[in-house]
């Protein structure tokens, strides 16, 4: 997605079928690169929680978690249906899970 002038990017191959402005291409590859990390961090969290503390909080198990996360961060390169995908699995991630896993652990702030 990263694009020089008139939507060709380094190697010189239209990334696009058809004509999009650097400005929008600029801020599709903002937004890629934040889902991305946002993604990665809810991994990361993840894969630091004890595997007990999953079913203590009434959620899905850990390889579960982390295999949605690790997909989710794979899709986040694929357009913007993945970044979309990628988004609301790291949302559902860091808004649902990760609170309740700290509370049951006893680290909520």
């Amino acid at each position: 997605m990263l694009c020089g002038q008139l939507g060709v990017d380094v190697l010189g191959a239209r990334p696009y079928p058809y004509y999009v402005p650097p400005v929008v291409d600029t801020v599709l590859s903002v937004l890629m690169i934040a889902v991305l990390v946002t993604t990665v961090y809810a991994f990361v969290h993840a894969a630091m929680q004890r595997p007990d503390a999953y079913t203590a909080a009434e959620k899905l198990t850990k390889p579960v978690w982390l295999i949605i996360l690790g997909v989710a961060a794979a899709l986040s390169f694929i357009g913007v249906f993945g970044m979309a995908i990628a988004a609301c699995a790291a949302g559902v991630y860091l808004v649902d899970v990760r609170p309740k896993l700290l509370d049951i652990q006893g680290k909520s702030r």
